[in-house]
């Protein structure tokens, strides 16, 4: 639906939010729900007794496969398991039905992704009520908190009409 542009890439270089190191410190300012996008950040989470209400997972760390320990950690996450394909660099329709939904049921949910959820976090921010929270990983850095705010909703609405594709079909598929 969605494909990053090349010079696009640059503008997730900097966090979209504060980056934390400590979950508890994370999960103090952190608002319900809570979507996580990444194994790692929904590790962290699980491993500090709270359960993500939304889950994006595709079985590696930057670029890598997840060790066993976090692959261990994540079984079970969820009350609802759904699987989805999404290619590296986009955002696929699949993927967006499966977040807006995900995000509207009332079970938690774990999204396992066939390909890359890292771009997840940006129609993530657009589907959680505001006052919500999603939670994604810096690589190499820690984790990053974004308040679902008017605010941080334009600033990623903004970020993702500059994509290739139907923007305006991706977002009404989100419901936004």
């Amino acid at each position: 639906m969605l494909t990053l542009p090349p010079a696009l890439r640059e503008a997730f270089k900097e966090p979209f939010g504060p980056l934390y190191t400590d979950i508890d410190d994370l999960l103090a300012d952190a608002d319900e729900p809570i979507v996580a996008v990444g194994d790692m950040v929904t590790y962290h989470l699980r491993e500090a007794g709270h359960e993500p209400h939304v889950s994006v997972v595709d079985g590696l760390t930057e670029r890598d496969a997840i060790p066993e320990e976090v692959r261990e950690g994540l079984e079970g996450a969820g009350e609802r398991r759904i699987e989805l394909v999404n290619e590296p660099s986009e955002l696929s329709r699949d993927l967006l039905i499966a977040l807006r939904d995900a995000i509207d049921a009332e079970a938690d949910t774990l999204l396992v992704v066939e390909g890359e959820e890292d771009l997840a976090t940006l129609p993530a921010v657009l589907a959680t009520p505001l006052g919500g929270s999603v939670v994604y990983g810096q690589p190499g850095e820690g984790m990053v908190l974004i308040e679902v705010t008017e605010s941080s909703r334009a600033e990623i609405r903004d970020l993702l009409v500059r994509f290739d594709g139907d923007a305006d079909a991706a977002l009404a598929t989100l419901g936004v």
